[in-house]
């Protein structure tokens, strides 16, 4: 059979159990290295016995919802490949946005800078690399997750300090920025949530208690102790949540300014602390 017949019949069958067509073929490049042009010239040839084999053992996990991405073993971010398992959530493009926005916002000083709830380390070390001057400093209370993360830091030569901490229980600080794209999904809105993603993909990182709220609660709590007086907080958080983060930041920060910005396709996305910028009189 033609390699492009094949993927046709399997991706009709990815499509009626609610998978992305395209996952196959995503998945199937990246393992036989292939560019563009040479998968497109591979559609019109029969396929290898040894390819059929390869084909059926994707289709075969995509059909019970392991992502493309723990299939492959990578996931991009932030221009850099990141070693993605079981152990830890899969980088999105949304959060890509959250460190485009930190890198705009901050110059190469020298900054104090905490990610809470690494994951894959996807944030802190990109961040790192970016900014070789900050002091990036990488905290999970998950210690299967730092260990990717610090395979990741050591395969990237990034340079940061891992830390084993439930929030900010076992840190001291004192931090200039703190990053996080805590665990928010209420599990009221399990239905939300992807079959592939609710399948495979740790729930310690996608669910808090509390409709979703538990660890910006935390984070509030604690991070007035620990952030300088010039300091700032970004955080990812779930578009339905811009405005009780809001509430909960102001409370914890009567003197600062609290943003929430939209991401690329208009929704809530970001919530910012930082201070008020006093314009000058001329």
């Amino acid at each position: 059979m033609l390699l492009g017949s094949l993927l046709a019949q399997y991706e009709e069958e990815l499509i009626a159990v609610g998978e992305e067509a395209e996952s196959l073929s995503f998945a199937y490049r990246a393992l036989k290295n292939w560019t563009f042009t040479d998968f497109v010239l591979a559609l019109q040839k029969e396929v290898e016995v040894e390819d059929q084999a390869l084909l059926d053992s994707i289709f075969e996990q995509l059909k019970h919802h392991v992502p493309a991405q723990y299939i492959i073993g990578s996931a991009e971010f932030c221009g850099h490949v990141f070693t993605v398992d079981e152990r830890v959530l899969i980088p999105r493009p949304e959060t890509e946005e959250l460190v485009a926005f930190i890198l705009e916002e901050n110059d190469e000083k020298a900054l104090r800078v905490l990610d809470i709830g690494t994951g894959s380390g996807a944030i802190a070390i990109s961040l790192a690399l970016a900014r070789p001057t900050w002091q990036v400093q990488a905290s999970d209370v998950s210690e299967e997750a730092l260990a990717l993360a610090q395979e990741n830091a050591k395969q990237l030569e990034a340079v940061l300090e891992f830390k084993s901490s439930d929030v900010l229980d076992e840190l001291e600080g004192p931090y200039d920025l703190i990053v996080s794209n805590p665990p928010y999904i209420s599990r009221d809105d399990v239905e939300e949530v992807g079959a592939n993603v609710l399948a495979s993909e740790p729930h310690l990182a996608l669910f808090a208690d509390r409709d979703g709220y538990a660890i910006y609660e935390k984070i509030a709590q604690q991070a007035p102790s620990v952030l300088t007086p010039d300091g700032k907080i970004y955080l990812e958080i779930g578009y339905k949540q811009g405005a009780k983060v809001k509430e909960l930041f102001r409370e914890a920060f009567p003197d600062k300014r609290v943003r929430v910005l939209k991401d690329q396709f208009g929704q809530d996305r970001m919530v910012v602390v930082d201070k008020w910028i006093t314009l000058r009189k001329n």
